[in-house]
């Protein structure tokens, strides 16, 4: 018999939930898109036709009939949400930032170990292809011995808009916004730094949050150093990545968003392609174009299900989204000493890491 899906209900309609979530979901191997909830009942009608539309939260996390919850909603409203729906039995996906505080991580990572429930945070762009590019540079030493890592997602709105995402006191700014994602690559790459520093920054004419930071992460002889702004119009790389054989560079963000945007989907033509290449110097004025690999969106959700049903592992636990956690927070009380400071993890916590 044909194995039946699991029936996913999609929390949020947004940027994040109609842009990425909505479409991953729909076409992810052994899931089904069975409820939104969002107040725009109508709209969602056409767009997302067979799919049932709710107008609340609660609606969603009752229904017995619902195996896997997905919080694309505001920053402020993930742990609540993400409680909520462990206590109900659910399986659960949280956007990005997967909390506000590092102490609520570490409560929702102990509730879904307690109540066996899968909770994974959607950390999409580790399968951005320019990272893949990169990890099999470094892994193929091209490069050397890495000495020093450049990480930017940049983008370029100098007008302040009037959401949430703009307003710090409703879990705003561009640190919880870009922050995760740039973090979360650099764990991947590297592990726990010994100590981290950052600075923040309002840049907007009337900009509520922060729209500028850079992040520092100190592993030794290897330094890595993460910003984001809401001010640079283009030229700056979104990785460079220097080492004693030479320095691999790439201009460019990924294309999937873009793709997303415009209605691509994973497995059509064309999809994940970019023609862009990555730069290798390699000293003397010699240099080579790379070409950048696939990326790999769909694997996220794909992973979600295997996980849930006992055949994978979960592709971001729980135990590394309370790592990225604790660097997110310390970053930010280090810019408010002006020091850098260590991580303020368990011995626990940094083995489950680890894992």
């Amino acid at each position: 018999m044909a194995e039946a899906p699991l029936r996913v209900a999609l929390i949020g309609y947004g940027a994040a939930g109609r842009i990425f979530h909505a479409p991953l979901i729909r076409h992810a191997p052994g899931l089904e898109l069975a409820l939104v909830v969002s107040r725009r009942r109508d709209a969602l009608a056409q767009a997302l036709p067979g799919v049932e539309v709710v107008g609340l939260a609660e609606e969603a996390l009752l229904r017995a009939d619902i195996d896997l919850v997905v919080i694309a909603s505001p920053n402020a409203t993930h742990a609540p949400l993400a409680e909520a729906a462990l206590r109900a039995g659910r399986h659960v996906v949280v956007d990005k930032p997967f909390t506000l505080s590092l102490a609520d991580a570490r409560r929702l990572a102990a509730l879904a170990a307690a109540c066996g429930r899968v909770l994974a945070v959607f950390q999409n762009r580790r399968w951005d292809g320019d990272f893949l590019a990169l990890r099999e540079v470094l892994a193929g030493g091209r490069i050397g011995r890495l000495t020093w890592l450049e990480s930017r997602f940049d983008r370029f709105r100098p007008q302040v808009q009037d959401r949430w995402r703009e307003r710090a006191d409703e879990g705003g700014g561009i640190w919880l916004d870009l922050g995760p994602h740039l973090v979360d690559q650099a764990l991947q790459l590297f592990g726990l730094p010994a100590r981290v520093g950052g600075r923040l920054r309002r840049q907007r004419d009337g900009a509520a949050a922060d729209d500028g930071c850079e992040a520092w992460l100190d592993y030794g002889n290897l330094q890595v150093s993460l910003s984001a702004s809401m001010l640079v119009g283009g030229g700056l790389p979104r990785f460079a990545a220097h080492g004693t054989a030479g320095s691999w560079i790439r201009h460019g963000l990924d294309v999937q968003e873009e793709q997303l945007k415009a209605g691509l989907v994973p497995g059509a033509p064309g999809w994940a392609e970019d023609a862009r290449p990555a730069c290798l110097h390699c000293g003397e004025g010699e240099s080579v174009d790379l070409p950048v690999a696939r990326g790999r969106y769909e694997a996220f959700y794909a992973a979600v299900g295997e996980a849930i049903r006992g055949r994978g592992a979960n592709p971001v636990p729980a135990a590394q989204a309370v790592a990225t956690m604790a660097v997110l927070e310390t970053v930010v009380e280090a810019a408010r000493l002006g020091r850098m400071l260590p991580l303020p993890l368990t011995e626990a916590e940094r083995k489950a890491f680890a894992c």
